[in-house]
């Protein structure tokens, strides 16, 4: 039986949560943004695949191939050349191309089964995958006008970057970026919060130390312990998980500490408006794990995501991260080619570096 001082009891807590935004915040508004990013975000079609087209036949057969593929809304056709289908794949242009050889119409008409191929970048398996399903539903809709020939088309298939489909080769450096982002915000969100609860933001004050010398020397010791994390993630892939690296070791390493920066910097700004170690984690979590795993590219295509979710990826540092390490471990990526995905990491480390600081000065 609920005695008269337990009623009491539960009404004063009662109005501490309505009275306390951050836990309405986390019983209302969480699990809304979480159904709203995991129901647009986890789409598993894409809404437009980019796909090369080198026609060596040039014939009405050939044409009238390629006008079922730019009669579906799926693709975007792009014409080529042989010698482009490296460049299309390291600079993310398109994600197959689709070669037509020569004598495909003489073939057909001699109702003989015709070879087509499709080279795929298999770097994303599971964007791969989409389009050899849709590529092959649009060959078998063109050859059904052939009734007399038994499989009048064939694709063959080749892989590039990822010969046997391996899944591992598409997750496993992923998984760095999601480790990385992690750990460098969480680290460095209960920099500052630490020093409000032990007491010793104080005696900082009291020395000659300046902001800017405080939030830098918060960051140096956690880039050299994120650096270690990151050499124990990539050992572990290639040792244990048997994952190629092809690129430049030193690019790469260059590339991580400046996302190494950016998140620890987003941790930093974390700390400076967060009371508590444990509000400045609950916000870290937030801010990282649910963008970073379902708006970066990391399992779904940001391309089949709704206009404004694609929008907010562009602030997730994961989605450009995602590109440089899978463009340089499977594709070897040079700067050049990875420069969209570097400019967007720089803007963000200097304005979240900028900002944490100006932060700082007021809450002093």
């Amino acid at each position: 039986m609920i005695s008269n001082r337990m009623f009491v009891i539960g009404k004063k807590e009662f109005y501490h949560i309505i009275n306390d935004p951050r836990t309405l915040a986390i019983v209302f508004l969480m699990p809304v943004l979480q159904l709203i990013i995991l129901g647009y975000a986890m789409r598993t079609e894409l809404q437009e695949l980019s796909i090369g087209i080198i026609d060596y036949d040039n014939s009405t057969i050939s044409r009238e191939l390629i006008a079922h593929f730019k009669n579906n809304d799926f693709f975007k056709l792009i014409e080529s050349e042989i010698e482009e289908i490296n460049d299309l794949f390291l600079n993310r242009k398109a994600k197959a191309v689709l070669i037509i050889e020569r004598g495909f119409s003489e073939n057909l008409h001699r109702m003989e089964s015709v070879p087509v191929q499709l080279i795929i970048d298999a770097s994303d398996q599971n964007t791969a995958n989409f389009a050899l399903n849709y590529t092959e539903k649009v060959v078998r809709n063109f050859s059904s006008q052939f009734a007399g020939v038994e499989n009048p088309l064939e694709i063959r298939i080749r892989n590039w970057y990822n010969p046997q489909g391996k899944s591992t080769y598409f997750i496993v450096p992923g998984i760095l970026a999601i480790i990385l982002v992690m750990i460098c915000a969480m680290l460095t969100s209960i920099a500052v919060t630490r020093e409000k609860e032990t007491g010793t933001l104080e005696q900082l004050l009291i020395s000659a130390v300046t902001p800017t010398e405080i939030i830098l020397g918060k960051v140096i010791p956690y880039i050299f312990l994120a650096v270690i994390d990151a050499a124990l993630v990539l050992s572990v892939s290639f040792f244990l998980f048997r994952v190629p690296f092809y690129g430049s070791l030193f690019l790469l390493t260059l590339l991580s500490l400046l996302y190494i920066i950016c998140s620890l910097s987003l941790g930093l700004l974390i700390s400076t408006v967060s009371n508590s170690q444990q509000n400045a984690m609950m916000f870290a979590i937030a801010a990282t794990l649910l963008p970073s795993m379902f708006l970066s590219g990391f399992f779904f295509s940001i391309r089949s995501m709704p206009v404004i979710l694609q929008r907010i990826s562009q602030i997730v540092p994961a989605r450009y991260y995602l590109q440089i390490v899978r463009g340089i471990m499977l594709k070897s990526n040079t700067l050049a080619e990875l420069l969209p995905s570097v400019f967007p990491l720089i803007i963000m480390s200097i304005l979240l570096l900028t900002l944490s600081v100006k932060r700082f000065k007021n809450m002093l």
